[in-house]
């Protein structure tokens, strides 16, 4: 008798409005960028809630993101798209949950900037020219590749192509040019911001621009992936966390003004920057689109013919069964 009444009170503990529980935690590691911080606003300001999950984000550099994806470290990792057939290779499989960087709908990522007053006025004209960059071995970088060999007809390889690249600190890109140490750059979207404000730059290609006239797709060069074993063991944790993770980004984007202002004050960067990062440089999907995969299988396809990987998956293959499709 006194274990029935026992139940009976645990089952109506349980029942009672406002009783704690346990939440289930997802970690999640993304880039260091202040964009990514306006996504994660409503996240992290507790506007987005879960009942049952609690999402952990932690900002890292490229390097210590491509250090952490053998470990496992994290249950959700943003990763360059090149990441998963170079993974693969080494026997590690990554699931893709959602497109984490889409090119804007200006398409303004990707261009090669060089100084207003520069004698090079075609991408061809950069023969024999410097050219300096954030990250040779981003999956941005081979977009950026792919265009000016595909669309401008250039030599893009790095040893004996028709230019030399260099790859420099992103913050130090915009001096470099300036005094010359570099003829032309390749620019993170906070620069390329900054430099067509200032009016001492042009572009003389648009590589996003012309990846989409060459192939009908926005350039994909990032997506957040998490591994079979975490997927299989915790289902509806992440496909919670996938659900709070589009609402944070679509309350980003429905309030741009209002988050741009809140991460400006410990960012460096101006309000506005945000909601023109939003709508020309790119974009925070949080889905998978049909295009978002056409366009993974484009970038590998083309690394594949410029020898940076020897096969590549189906986008398909990849894909989270339950990941939120657009």
């Amino acid at each position: 008798m006194k274990r029935l009444i026992t139940s009976f009170m645990l089952i109506a503990l349980v029942a009672l409005p406002g009783t704690a529980y346990t939440k289930e935690k997802i970690t999640y590691a993304h880039l260091i960028d202040p964009s990514l911080e306006g996504l994660l606003y409503a996240i992290k300001n507790n506007i987005v809630k879960s009942k049952t999950v609690e999402v952990d984000a932690k900002a890292l550099a490229i390097p210590a993101l491509i250090q952490s994806t053998p470990t496992k470290r994290f249950d959700v990792i943003m990763n360059a798209v090149m990441a998963i057939p170079l993974a693969k290779k080494r026997g590690l499989d990554l699931v893709v949950l959602s497109t984490a960087l889409r090119a804007g709908a200006a398409r303004e990522g990707g261009s090669v900037w060089v100084k207003a007053d520069s004698p090079y006025k075609t991408a061809k004209d950069l023969k024999g020219k410097t050219i300096g960059n954030y990250a040779l071995r981003a999956t941005g970088t081979t977009w950026i590749r792919i265009a000016l060999w595909k669309a401008h007809g250039l030599n893009v390889s790095y040893k004996g192509g028709d230019m030399k690249w260099v790859q420099l600190p992103a913050p130090t890109l915009l001096g470099a040019l300036e005094t010359g140490r570099i003829d032309a750059a390749t620019l993170i979207h906070a620069q390329a911001y900054q430099a067509s404000k200032s009016g001492k730059y042009r572009t003389v290609a648009e590589t996003s621009k012309d990846i989409y006239r060459l192939f009908g797709v926005d350039t994909v060069s990032a997506v957040n992936v998490s591994y079979p074993e975490k997927l299989k063991a915790r289902p509806e944790a992440f496909k919670e966390f996938n659900r709070m993770l589009k609402a944070s980004v679509d309350y980003a984007v429905a309030n741009s003004q209002k988050v741009g202002e809140a991460i400006s004050k410990t960012n460096k960067i101006s309000p506005e920057f945000f909601q023109a990062w939003l709508t020309r440089f790119s974009f925070f999907p949080a889905v998978v689109s049909k295009a978002d995969m056409k366009s993974m299988e484009t970038v590998w396809q083309n690394a594949k013919e410029m020898g940076i990987i020897k096969k590549f998956p189906s986008a398909n293959s990849v894909v989270w069964k339950h990941a939120i499709k657009e």
